[in-house]
């Protein structure tokens, strides 16, 4: 990104940090959470806040702040992706360059659970809450809801969600529900993405909060993807996790994405950084799926 864009972001939060509130308040919203292709693209970039920076062989591929969000101003300007999912910092950026106007915009709600500690469990909401989203004008927020059968911090991490989904839904916000079923295995957090532990993680997730009709849920792309969505009737975006195999996670994504309850993707780093550096490449292929 040039530097001088990059003076020009901490300039306003150096000397004018109501410009942020004045760009949320200017900002066009997105009339629909879909595209004109019937489907949600969005782009997902809330990992540096939960210190997982690695991408591949690289430990800190996106901790370079400066190098995401040019990559995330180059996916954000390809044709038929509808919005992006962040935290404050980096949707405060997006919104002071002014790519945001006609993108739906999703709060990141809970980082706490820090990538490798002995307390990732614990995912407390230390990012936005549902007051925030709404006076931001945003349209929903994301909760990553990991169910560790072995942990006793789970019944926890299953009432914040679910209180999160209560205050999104009292306000008409999208309450996007990142359900895994997890267990602790050598001292980490592995998340179990067989078809069965999905279900079950799906049947969890769809029941969490006293309402449900701006619930959707975001969930990973695994075999027998027609069981998996099949387990609720919320709607579901389709996430991509860090792909090894470009052209499988393609092809598995088009084929879930024929099931009735899929509305779209939402995928970060296999789209901001694919092994051959084409991000508009990436997208705009993403996208042709939909």
């Amino acid at each position: 990104m040039p530097s001088d864009i990059v003076s020009r972001i901490v300039e306003a939060r150096v000397n004018d940090p109501g410009a942020i509130a004045t760009a949320a308040a200017r900002r066009v919203k997105a009339t629909s959470l879909l595209g004109a292709h019937g489907k949600a693209m969005i782009v997902a970039a809330d990992h540096p806040a939960r210190g997982a920076n690695g991408v591949g062989a690289d430990p800190t591929a996106m901790a370079d702040r400066f190098e995401l969000l040019d990559r995330l101003c180059t996916a954000l300007e390809r044709p038929g992706v509808t919005g992006v999912l962040g935290t404050a910092d980096i949707l405060e950026d997006l919104l002071l360059l002014g790519v945001l106007d006609g993108k739906s915009v999703f709060g990141s709600m809970n980082r706490a659970g820090l990538a490798g500690s002995v307390f990732e469990i614990d995912d407390r909401f230390t990012g936005y809450d549902a007051e925030t989203i709404a006076a931001m004008g945003f349209d929903g927020g994301k909760m990553l809801t990991r169910i560790a059968l072995d942990d006793p911090a789970t019944p926890s991490v299953l009432e914040n969600t679910a209180r999160a989904v209560n205050e999104l839904n009292d306000r008409q916000l999208i309450a996007m529900i990142e359900p895994f079923l997890s267990s602790w295995q050598d001292g980490r957090i592995r998340n179990d993405l067989s078809t069965d532990a999905v279900v079950k993680s799906v049947t969890i997730a769809s029941g969490l909060g006293r309402r449900t009709a701006y619930t959707w849920l975001k969930v990973p792309v695994v075999a027998d993807m027609e069981r998996v969505l099949a387990s609720s009737t919320l709607p579901a975006l389709l996430l991509g996790g860090e792909v090894k195999d470009a052209e499988a996670a393609f092809a598995s994504w088009g084929k879930a994405l024929k099931l009735p309850t899929a509305q779209g993707l939402m995928v970060g780093r296999s789209l901001l950084y694919p092994s051959d550096g084409d991000v508009a490449g990436a997208v705009d292929r993403a996208v042709s799926l939909l």
